[in-house]
């Protein structure tokens, strides 16, 4: 990079392309999330304000958790000073074999989403009992 030059870092369809254009304008925001163990699994809570129902993606892929919260950042009337600015939200966790995902279900209320996400029957505690003869 001596000579000022972005190096090269694929191709595509037979055109050079650079680091810098292979990366995403989009800025995103982590929201804060708290997440609970219970003997039934996990319970993820997730602070995403501005976000709506349609808004919202959440994938579980290979053991990958993605929660991604996209808000609508057009205003009402012109802009005349903005000292916070608005971005979409997004977070990954990768998740413990244990967890179930077929069986797992969000509600979102009030911009706080809430991911319960339960273990499989067969990663439960089971008590055995006892007889005696």
């Amino acid at each position: 990079m001596a000579n000022g030059n972005i190096p090269v870092s694929r191709h595509t369809e037979g055109t050079l392309v650079g680091k810098e254009e292979t990366r995403t304008p989009e800025n995103f925001i982590r929201p804060a999330v708290d997440i609970f163990e219970t003997e039934a699994g996990l319970t993820l809570m997730a602070d995403l304000p501005g976000v709506s129902k349609d808004g919202l993606e959440i994938n579980i892929d290979k053991g990958i958790l993605a929660i991604k919260g996209n808000i609508d950042i057009a205003g009402e009337g012109n802009e005349l000073y903005r000292e916070f600015a608005l971005a979409n939200y997004y977070r990954q966790f990768q998740l413990p074999d244990e967890i179930d995902p077929e069986k797992a279900h969000a509600q979102l209320k009030d911009g706080v989403l809430r991911l319960d996400l339960p273990k499989a029957e067969a990663a439960k505690p089971r008590r055995i009992e006892i007889t005696t003869h």
